[in-house]
This record gives C-alpha cells, sequence and structure tokens, in this order.
C-alpha cells in the first residue's frame, strides 16, 4: 500500500490546489518537507515534462511521485501557448506578462467574439513509483476572456471561462473550480487509480 507520494511542483498554489483534491488518501510531500532541486522542462509535448520531472524527481526523493504539466491550448492560434504555456512571454515564468501576451496576441487576431476565442486547459499528470509509469488526462473546454477577471487560481486563470459558466477560473472559489478543472478531473482519475492498487 502506498503510504507516502512526492508532489513534484516548486508552486506553492499548485501544491495547494493538489493538496484540497487527492484529499487524505496518502501522506502527501513536497519541496516543503524534502529540499530538491528544480527539473527544467525541456521536452516538447505535456506528456513529456510530466513524465520527465516524476521519473527526475523520484531520482532525488526516492519515493512514488507525481509530476503534471499544464498547457492552455487557443484553437485561432493553432494551439498556442500549449506546452510553452508557463513561459509563454520569456523567462522567468510570469503569469500576467503570459496573459498580456496572449490577449494582445488574440487582439491582433481581431478575435473579439466569443467563438473566435475558443480555448482548452490540457493537463497531463505522470505517477512513477519507481519502476512503471502512469498518465492521467484532463481537458475542460472553455473560452478566453479579453479582460482579466478575479483573484483566485493560478496561471492563465483569470482570463479562463469554462464552458457552461460566466466566470472565468480566478473568480471560482477554489472548491467550486476544483470539481470541473482539467487538474481537477486528473488528479481525480489519479485519485481513482491508487485507490485501487492500495
Amino acid at each position: 500500500m502506498l503510504k507516502k507520494i512526492f508532489i513534484a511542483t516548486q508552486n506553492p498554489k499548485k501544491l495547494q490546489e493538489l493538496t484540497q483534491i487527492l484529499g487524505n488518501s496518502v501522506e502527501l510531500l513536497s519541496f516543503l518537507d524534502i529540499p530538491v532541486k528544480d527539473v527544467e522542462e525541456t521536452e516538447l509535448t505535456l506528456e513529456g515534462n510530466a513524465i520527465l520531472k516524476a521519473r527526475s524527481y523520484f531520482e532525488q526523493v526516492k519515493i512514488p511521485c507525481i509530476a503534471d504539466d499544464t498547457g492552455l491550448e487557443v484553437e485561432i492560434l493553432n494551439g498556442e501557448p500549449g506546452v510553452f504555456s508557463a513561459r509563454y512571454a520569456g523567462y522567468p515564468s510570469n503569469s500576467q506578462k503570459n496573459i498580456e501576451k496572449l490577449i494582445f496576441k488574440l487582439q491582433e487576431k481581431k478575435a473579439f467574439a466569443i467563438e473566435q476565442r475558443k480555448a482548452q486547459f490540457r493537463t497531463i499528470i505522470a505517477f512513477f513509483d519507481g519502476k512503471n509509469i502512469y498518465t492521467f488526462e484532463g481537458v475542460i473546454k472553455g473560452f478566453i476572456s479579453l479582460e482579466p477577471k478575479g483573484n483566485y487560481g493560478l496561471g492563465y486563470d483569470p482570463i479562463f471561462v469554462p464552458e457552461g459558466y460566466s466566470q472565468t477560473f480566478a473568480e471560482m472559489e477554489p472548491h467550486q473550480k476544483n470539481k470541473i478543472s482539467h487538474r481537477g478531473l486528473a488528479l481525480q482519475k489519479l485519485k481513482n487509480f491508487l485507490t485501487l492498487h492500495s
């Protein structure tokens, strides 16, 4: 039975989100518990980065690891920013600059109608137990708001409105967002997997 899992992220907001969703099923450890060196995302796909991080952090901590990579994929921009979502506006990663760049690109395309601003958030979670790698995908469709709204969440949450809703992710209470979000959906799949294999 799995008792401890390392969450391979050094982003405090993401760590909080992951902990809220996975709940008390296992003891979750993070960089706050075990000092680790950050792993650079060098792969060209979300799957590749998630697997790279899960394996690399396992080598450091020697306990099963979960790692994720998330991309915002905007239809009219041919899937941008995609795998480069976190560093869309360059290094170091800056959410506000990323949002500004994305809105600017949509305005350049004259994408003012909601129909022209279709997008989806996609998360891949990789779980590495030291022997096998397992991946879990979560996808949520929606559209981009040209005006950032809300103070919750992280990354592009202030400009992403999920399908069927009028609020951005950043306007939603965390428990509400976690029920429908891309990361929440992928984590639920992981949670079900861990339950079956415990």
